[in-house]
């Protein structure tokens, strides 16, 4: 693509010119919708537009553009990375002011949350605790609400880290200890939890400035069935316009490394909850495995996710301690990947 037709020519001063928003969308990997989402809701916008209204991306912009994609990349709530963006950005004593378009509150009359969208310890407990009482009563109806309040409040990165992953644990280790009840429970809130997850994936589209990489592809290993990790990163990754592949529970390892040869993968991600699924063997297979052409060949990063994995050596493959650090690794990882050539 000719990017002189995308730009306007450089204004007297200007080391660069200005980018319109289709150009530094495909720049930066994301959607115009997303950057003129940033510039309403968070001031993240540019510095000057043309007498058409239209924005028109000056370097500084770009950079501060970069640092909040950086952040919110890693798990950072949107607000929190764009204050943070624009504090890097601007001197404090010219810096821009976010714009304020909707009066206090949040969305559909809820709170306003803490200014960097985080809950408090507190907060979280509390709506952990809500979250299991209706679990326990098993009510169906509380259960989607508070988990739509929880995304809502928090989006999906922190409500799954701060309070359906703590109340799932909880409600875990109550069904553990009590000698098989609460099974119903369980059940039921994961159920609801997978639903909820599930409402809030997307899959991206092949847009404009893909890196034409391959997938990410997410798998538990054979013999494990816990899913909703993998769920909520594949959620996640959605929203970070990262083209995902979801193989849950229990994949075969014949199955799996069928897929790995047709997909041609820029990473996989093998979950096993507990020791007895782990299988170190596997792991290292599909880390071994190639293709493409001779002298560019390709191999696709391996992130080991859950438990099961800990104490075991993990040569040449990540073991992410958190869905924000696997986000970060396998945003990264899949934007500067040459495009993919499997066998």
């Amino acid at each position: 693509m000719d990017v002189r037709k995308t730009v306007e020519p450089p204004r007297p001063g200007a080391a660069e010119p200005a980018l319109t928003t289709g150009a530094l969308a495909r720049r930066l990997g994301v959607s115009p919708t997303t950057l003129r989402s940033w510039d309403r809701r968070y001031g993240i916008g540019p510095a000057a537009r043309t007498d058409g209204r239209h924005r028109r991306w000056t370097p500084e912009d770009v950079t501060t553009l970069e640092t909040m994609c950086r952040l919110t990349a890693s798990g950072v709530p949107p607000a929190e990375a764009a204050r943070a963006a624009r504090e890097r950005a601007y001197p404090a004593a010219q810096r821009r002011p976010p714009k304020t378009p909707h009066a206090p509150g949040g969305p559909a009359g809820l709170p306003a949350p803490a200014a960097d969208g985080t809950p408090s310890p507190g907060d979280a407990r509390q709506e952990g605790r809500g979250l299991a009482r209706a679990a326990v009563r098993l009510d169906a109806v509380a259960l989607d609400e508070r988990l739509e309040t929880a995304l809502a409040r928090h989006g999906l990165v922190v409500a799954w880290q701060q309070v359906m992953a703590p109340t799932l644990h909880a409600v875990g280790r109550k069904w553990a200890s009590s000698g098989d009840r609460y099974v119903e429970v369980e059940h039921l809130l994961s159920w609801h939890v997978s639903t909820a997850l599930r409402r809030h994936t997307r899959h991206p589209m092949a847009a404009a400035g893909a890196t034409g990489a391959g997938p990410v592809l997410l798998a538990c290993v054979p013999g494990e069935q816990h899913t909703l990790p993998l769920e909520a990163l594949n959620a996640a990754l959605g929203r970070l316009d990262v083209p995902a592949r979801m193989f849950g529970a229990a994949v075969p390892a014949e199955a799996l490394l069928a897929a790995v040869r047709r997909l041609g993968p820029v990473a996989v991600v093998l979950w096993a909850q507990a020791r007895s699924t782990a299988s170190l063997p596997l792991a290292e297979h599909v880390t071994a495995m190639e293709w493409g052409v001779k002298g560019a060949r390709a191999r696709p990063l391996m992130l080991l996710g859950g438990p099961g994995w800990s104490g075991r050596p993990a040569r040449g493959m990540l073991r992410p301690a958190s869905l924000s650090e696997a986000l970060d690794i396998l945003a990264v990882t899949y934007r500067a990947a040459p495009p993919a050539e499997p066998s």
